[in-house]
């Protein structure tokens, strides 16, 4: 099989394709032959050699990249043999190997895909569309809010923007870059490019906002606290910039602000936890209440998907796919 891997930390040239032996599936594992390939901002970090979160830098070399989607074409000892064929997505948890044609992964961690669901959208749901809507279901906005969306031309972002709408909230969606904003022009609500001086001045002659998604953090993050009405509420879900949004007791004791890191936690509580959100994510891409924005590029090209979100370049969720041209 082709896959990416690299064998130093560094920049996106690390990255390489190698052809290296098939896998194959162990007791209670499926063997996916994988169509497409979810690349995340951790998975860039990651590559320098920096930690993740809670993911250490990998042991080298290794396989980067941690969502895939494609279909089943060989079960492991103890699986039913029914599940050859079938059209799946995983999230394969803290073990990473999804760029590459392959992935092995338990059959617990399989979510069906329709036939009318691509598979990059698939990539979208099981891992941006999980954490979008925890954001939605634990920080729910509706008509009365205005709701300013950071970095809304990402894959997290446009979910999060496409769903205030969809919920009757007045929503201003942020991105950096004329192609950018002009992406969002379709969303139904306001675009303003935060990369123009003086944009935070417009919101605030607007009224300002009594939401804000903030999955940048930094300077941009406190520009847009500081955009919130008295009372409102800041939800932070990352830091996309380095570190995230600082805020102080004026916030919360003088402006009366809601702000605070807790998603994660909160999620795993959820009916479910993570693998239920998964789950609810997907079925809304099925029914068509979601429209992911994604730009796909070939797996032999990870370096250039990896330049191009770190660049701010990329529209949406960076997917890589098995052979083809990159498409949006």
């Amino acid at each position: 099989m082709h896959a990416i891997r690299h064998h130093a930390f560094g920049p996106p040239d690390v990255l390489v394709l190698e052809d290296l032996p098939d896998l194959e599936p162990a007791a209670g594992e499926v063997r996916i032959a994988v169509e497409a390939s979810g690349v995340h901002l951790l998975d860039t970090t990651l590559r320098r050699g920096e930690a993740g979160g809670p993911l250490p830098p990998a042991d080298l070399p290794t396989v980067p990249g941690r969502e895939v989607a494609g279909v089943v074409d060989a079960v492991g000892g103890g699986v039913d043999g029914s599940w050859v064929g079938r059209r799946v997505v995983a999230h394969l948890g803290m073990v990473p190997g999804g760029y590459a044609e392959q992935a092995v992964t338990t059959v617990g961690t399989l979510f069906a895909v329709p036939d009318d669901v691509s598979f990059p959208d698939a990539v979208a749901a099981v891992g941006t569309g999980r954490t979008a809507l925890g954001v939605v279901e634990l920080e729910p906005v509706g008509p009365g809010d205005t709701v300013l969306v950071l970095s809304a031309a990402g894959g997290l972002g446009w979910l999060l923007a496409q769903s205030a709408v969809a919920a009757g909230a007045d929503v201003v969606a942020a991105a950096r870059g004329v192609e950018r904003t002009r992406a969002l022009a379709d969303l139904g609500g306001e675009v303003v490019d935060y990369g123009r001086p003086g944009w935070d001045e417009a919101v605030r002659e607007r009224g300002g906002v009594t939401v804000v998604y903030d999955g940048v953090g930094g300077e941009l993050g406190r520009t847009a606290l500081e955009l919130l009405r008295p009372g409102g509420r800041h939800v932070m879900f990352g830091y996309a910039a380095g570190e995230p949004t600082r805020f102080d007791t004026r916030d919360v004791v003088e402006r009366g602000l809601t702000v605070g890191w807790s998603l994660g936690p909160r999620m795993m509580a959820l009916p479910d936890g993570i693998p239920g959100l998964a789950r609810r994510a997907l079925a809304r891409v099925a029914a068509g209440e979601w429209r992911p924005l994604v730009t796909t590029y070939p797996l032999a090209e990870a370096a250039r998907a990896h330049a191009d979100l770190e660049g701010r370049r990329a529209l949406g969720k960076v997917v890589l796919v098995a052979g083809g041209r990159d498409h949006r």
